[in-house]
C-alpha cells in the first residue's frame, strides 16, 4: 500500500509517500511545499495543489492522510490553513483516492503510544520506525511522515477493503 501523508499548511506543507507492506516501511519521497509570503494567497493554494497532484500522478497512492486541524488562538492562520487543508483534501478525491483523517491525539498514539507526546518524541519515533537517519526539517515534514505511519498502523485495513484488499 502506497500513502501519501500530508500536513496542511498555506506557507508550509509537509508530505511524504511511503510504501507499507507486509508490516514493513519504505519511505519513497518526503519533503516540504513552501509558498512565499508575498506570493497572492490564491496562487500559494494552487501551488499547493499542482505539487500534490504532481505527486499523485507520480507514485499513485492508495491512501492519503491528512492531520485534522486544531487552533485555539489565531483564526485568520486557521482559515488560511483550512484551505490549504481543503485543496489537499480534494486533489485526494481528484485523483481517486481515499482521504483518511487523523485527529492530532489520533497520530501521537500511533506513532508513539502516548497521546500527549511532545515534538520531540515524536520526531525520534518516526525517524526509528521509518529508518530514517537525517534530520528532518521543518516540522511539518515530520506531521505528514507521522500522519501517514497513522494511518499505516491504524487505517490500514479499511484502506485496503475500499481497494478490495482481504479478500
Amino acid at each position: 500500500m502506497i500513502i501519501i501523508g500530508v500536513d496542511p499548511g498555506y506557507a508550509i506543507t509537509g508530505y511524504c509517500v511511503i510504501a507499507f507492506e507486509k508490516k514493513k516501511f519504505n519511505v519513497i519521497e518526503y519533503g516540504a511545499i513552501t509558498t512565499p509570503s508575498d506570493m497572492r494567497f490564491e496562487l500559494r493554494l494552487l501551488e499547493i495543489a499542482d505539487k500534490l497532484d504532481m505527486l499523485c500522478n507520480k507514485y499513485h497512492p492508495d491512501a492519503m492522510a491528512i492531520e485534522e486541524l486544531f487552533f485555539s488562538r489565531n483564526t485568520t492562520t486557521a482559515i488560511g490553513t483550512a484551505q490549504a487543508r481543503g485543496v489537499a483534501v480534494l486533489t485526494g478525491a481528484k485523483a481517486g483516492i481515499g482521504v483518511y483523517e487523523y485527529t492530532p491525539l489520533q497520530v501521537k498514539m500511533a506513532v508513539t503510544g502516548y497521546g500527549r507526546a511532545d515534538k520531540k518524541q515524536i520526531d525520534y519515533m518516526v525517524k526509528l520506525l521509518l529508518g530514517i537517519k537525517a534530520c528532518i526539517k521543518p516540522d511539518d515534514v515530520t506531521d505528514a511522515l507521522a500522519v501517514a505511519i497513522c494511518h499505516a498502523h491504524t487505517g490500514n485495513r479499511r484502506s485496503f477493503e475500499a481497494i478490495g484488499g482481504y479478500q
